[in-house]
């Protein structure tokens, strides 16, 4: 009896909750160094992008605009988004800056080495970008080296050097004030300035289960949620557009955060 009750309490133990770390960011508002809006993943949803453009002109205007990245695959105009959110920059009016997703970073990774990286990327939403250029997905097995290859070379001349030099320049973090803005996550226990580019882009497995202790707040998109939502020093983007024609930002300002929205309520 003394080795079940032993084994028994053990077990509730590892069922607690993990407890929050101490820190200031209960009591730490958001805040900004200006006012911004945050926009979440677009997927190749250029009509909701346009929707989101007319949102943003009308409830906040001249407001720096950040995308948390994905911009492409899964929705069928992954091309026209980039156009579109190529013909903007930091140095416009407003200013707009578009943040490195993970889907970007595949896309990349399979103009960099096909036969490694094409497959993923086909699986994960590739052949819906392939067909916004008119391109049709490899003949025969998705693993064949040639064909992929042969896929890459046709990809990159429909992109252009422009379009996939914009793509490798994309920055994985923005930020202003106490906030910061990511496409997936953050280290909850390291510094901002200090993160590797593997959990800006894919995520972390702490971040949702535990608060960061800074004060500092984290906007993302990456994980599909219900509603945009702020808890916990992390704001929430990703309504996944491409399936639910939700697509989701966050209006920034000393006041707090205000959420805008495209498509059904």
């Amino acid at each position: 009896m003394t080795v079940m009750k032993d084994v028994m309490r053990r077990v509730l133990n590892w069922a607690k909750p993990i407890p929050a770390p101490q820190g200031p960011w209960p009591n730490a508002p958001v805040a900004p160094d200006r006012p911004f809006v945050a926009v979440g993943d677009i997927h190749g949803r250029a009509d909701l992008l346009l929707e989101m453009d007319r949102l943003i002109a009308a409830r906040c205007p001249g407001w720096p605009v950040v995308f948390v990245g994905d911009y492409i695959d899964r929705g069928d105009r992954s091309r026209e988004v980039l156009e579109l959110l190529m013909s903007v920059s930091p140095e416009g009016t407003p200013p707009v800056t578009c943040l490195m997703g993970n889907h970007e970073r595949m896309l990349l990774d399979f103009l960099d080495a096909p036969a490694q990286a094409g497959p993923r990327w086909l699986r994960n939403g590739g052949l819906q970008t392939l067909e916004s250029f008119g391109l049709a997905p490899p003949l025969g097995t998705a693993g064949d080296a040639s064909a992929l290859g042969d896929l890459r070379d046709r990809l990159a001349e429909k992109m252009g050097p422009a379009m996939i030099d914009w793509l490798r320049a994309r920055p994985l973090s923005w930020h202003g004030g106490n906030v910061w803005v990511v496409h997936a996550g953050a280290d909850p226990d390291l510094p901002m300035e200090e993160q590797a580019d593997e959990a800006l882009l894919w995520g972390h497995h702490a971040f949702r289960r535990r608060p960061r202790a800074d004060g500092q707040w984290v906007i993302h998109g990456h994980t599909i949620v219900d509603a945009p939502h702020a808890l916990s020093g992390r704001i929430a983007l990703d309504t996944g557009a491409y399936a639910t024609g939700r697509l989701s930002a966050a209006a920034i300002s000393a006041e707090g955060v205000d959420f805008l929205g495209t498509g059904p309520a």
